[in-house]
């Protein structure tokens, strides 16, 4: 369990899913690890496994030594890794997932076959699971995920949500009153899902959206549960932000989350 003043250990991988993204090497400070394995030639899965694998080493091992990991890269997937490090120090947290979309589509659901729109449906056990066997991770329960906002479902997801025992919150804001559970937490946040007219250099911008504000609120609440053991952050993409005012407004949002960010 988190507590106040712990030491967090930032790991930057430069990745979207496969692909090295040099823009986010630009994001690196002297304090932080990357984590930036040599890829193996063949098929995408076995590359993406290998930035995963990585990552889920780095982030067990900070949790055996006291500090907190944080997860920055350039897609949602890591989210997996993530999550399969902190199995393996023996922690086993309630997820919040933050996102402009519901990232719980399967082969079945997707329109596009995009496997960047089904993190959370593996890490629920459904359909695709090569990136979660690769790493060793157990199915997080459905009903240990709160997904906030998801704004953006494609129609079969949006179908499968329903179905799950998922708990669903259609705005962000309602976490400011909704019971959060007592166990560590862990908080995944795709920062597209920021209203686009505040953070727009998104891979994938939906429009509307809370603001920065209103995430600020929220943010602060979960920080003062003293309870965050983990956070996982999608990047904007810092290819788009030719002004820095994504930048600014996600870096700010994310250090009222982690102390010393």
């Amino acid at each position: 369990m988190s507590q106040p003043g712990m030491n967090s250990r930032v790991v930057l991988s430069p990745f979207f899913l496969d692909q090295p993204v040099p823009a986010l090497r630009g994001l690196f400070r002297r304090d932080w690890t990357i984590n930036s394995p040599s890829l193996p030639y063949g098929n995408d899965w076995d590359r993406i496994s290998a930035v995963h694998g990585s990552l889920a080493d780095l982030v067990a091992e900070t949790v055996a030594i006291g500090a907190r990991p944080i997860s920055v890269a350039g897609d949602c997937c890591t989210a997996i890794a993530v999550s399969a490090g902190l199995q393996r120090a023996g922690m086993h947290p309630f997820l919040i997932w933050f996102d402009a979309h519901g990232d719980f589509n399967t082969w079945e659901t997707s329109p596009s076959g995009f496997i960047g729109g089904m993190p959370l449906a593996m890490l629920a056990g459904r359909g695709e699971q090569r990136l979660c066997e690769t790493v060793g991770l157990k199915p997080v329960a459905e009903r240990d995920i709160i997904l906030t906002d998801a704004r953006d479902l494609d129609p079969g997801e949006a179908d499968a949500l329903r179905a799950s025992t998922v708990t669903v919150l259609h705005h962000a804001s309602e976490l400011l009153t909704f019971p959060l559970s007592d166990r560590p937490l862990h908080i995944h946040v795709d920062t597209d899902i920021i209203d686009p007219a505040e953070a727009p250099a998104q891979n994938y911008p939906a429009p509307g959206g809370p603001s920065a504000a209103e995430l600020r609120s929220v943010f602060e609440r979960l920080a003062r549960t003293n309870r965050i053991a983990a956070v996982s952050v999608s990047t904007w993409n810092p290819a788009l932000d030719k002004d820095g005012r994504t930048a600014s407004v996600c870096m700010d949002l994310l250090g009222v989350l982690v102390e010393g960010w």
